[in-house]
């Protein structure tokens, strides 16, 4: 465990507290990829009420995990310039227990809903996601190893499988290709982040780079995994129904993301790091638009290449 600056003692929490340990923004994203994999799942029509029981069912899961994750990481959030504000290391919020408990009761509660009001292989898809990033990425690898963002990628990924199998059922073959373009986006996502925090990730002994004593061998390893992306997109529009400007969007966007990130391929500092970072974010959530777009576009008769 590494051990935290002594903290000052704890206030009350209020509702932003609250709502900070559950990542609001990450818990939006991972909603917004389980609807890209409903609508990519081409169901014969749209289910509202089983879109709404996806989206808060996915929504309290990811909720949850995303307050364990606060719980486990507290001890190095403490140690970090960029954490340590965070409600439990900031000492706001007096009985961390509750946190556990909070987290725990809304991940089960997401999954055990999902299995009753939808199916069990969306339950199925929720558990795994909520268990990669709460077990095997916060608990087992995230200290241990620099392959953590890697594996733990595929907590991104689980909720278009969940998305697909809450509107037809199954996992679809272009759903499954989304999901691996999911899972491919998240190292250099996050190895963005890293480039710019390596310090604060040095102090605290997270091993969160290819590698932490090479910033240039780490930077040019974001720019090959975003090129991994290019053949990805390329697989996805191969596999899927798309409307011809959904085609174009997916494979453009994964275009322009490389583009941002090739800079770090010859000068790694804040800036590159910073520009490829936050581009990651919009480029997910571009494909996430135009993927929910191409049902109605594919509805319109608006033909594939």
């Amino acid at each position: 465990m590494v051990e935290a600056p002594p903290s000052p003692k704890a206030t009350p929490s209020g509702w932003r507290d609250v709502l900070t340990l559950t990542k609001p923004g990450i818990t939006a994203l991972i909603v917004m990829v389980a609807v890209a994999g409903y609508f990519l799942a081409l169901p014969s029509h749209i289910d509202v009420l089983r879109l709404g029981l996806l989206v808060l069912t996915g929504g309290l899961a990811s909720a949850g995990s995303a307050m364990l994750n606060h719980y486990f990481d507290r001890d190095v959030d403490g140690g970090m310039k960029r954490t340590r504000g965070r409600p439990l290391p900031g000492a706001r919020i007096a009985h961390s227990s509750g946190v556990l408990l909070g987290g725990t009761g809304l991940l089960a509660f997401g999954v055990g809903a999902s299995y009753v009001w939808l199916n069990p292989l969306t339950s199925l898809s929720i558990a795994l996601g909520g268990l990669t990033y709460v077990v095997v990425y916060t608990i087992v690898m995230k200290r241990r190893t620099n392959w953590n963002i890697v594996v733990g990628g595929f907590a991104g990924s689980a909720p278009a499988l969940a998305g697909s199998a809450a509107a037809v059922g199954s996992w679809t073959v272009p759903v499954l290709a989304f999901a691996l373009l999911v899972f491919l986006w998240t190292p250099p996502h996050f190895w963005s982040l890293a480039l710019m925090l390596r310090d604060d990730y040095r102090r605290v002994g997270l091993p969160m780079l290819p590698k932490m004593d090479d910033p240039a061998y780490s930077g040019r390893i974001v720019v090959v995994s975003t090129a991994l992306l290019l053949p990805a997109s390329l697989l996805l529009d191969f596999v899927a129904p798309f409307a011809w400007p959904v085609s174009v969007a997916v494979v453009g966007a994964a275009v322009v993301y490389l583009l941002l990130a090739i800079p770090l391929w010859r000068r790694v500092d804040r800036p590159v790091a910073l520009r490829a970072f936050i581009t990651s974010g919009p480029y997910l959530l571009a494909v996430i638009v135009v993927l929910i777009l191409n049902f109605w576009l594919s509805a319109m008769g608006v033909r594939p290449f």
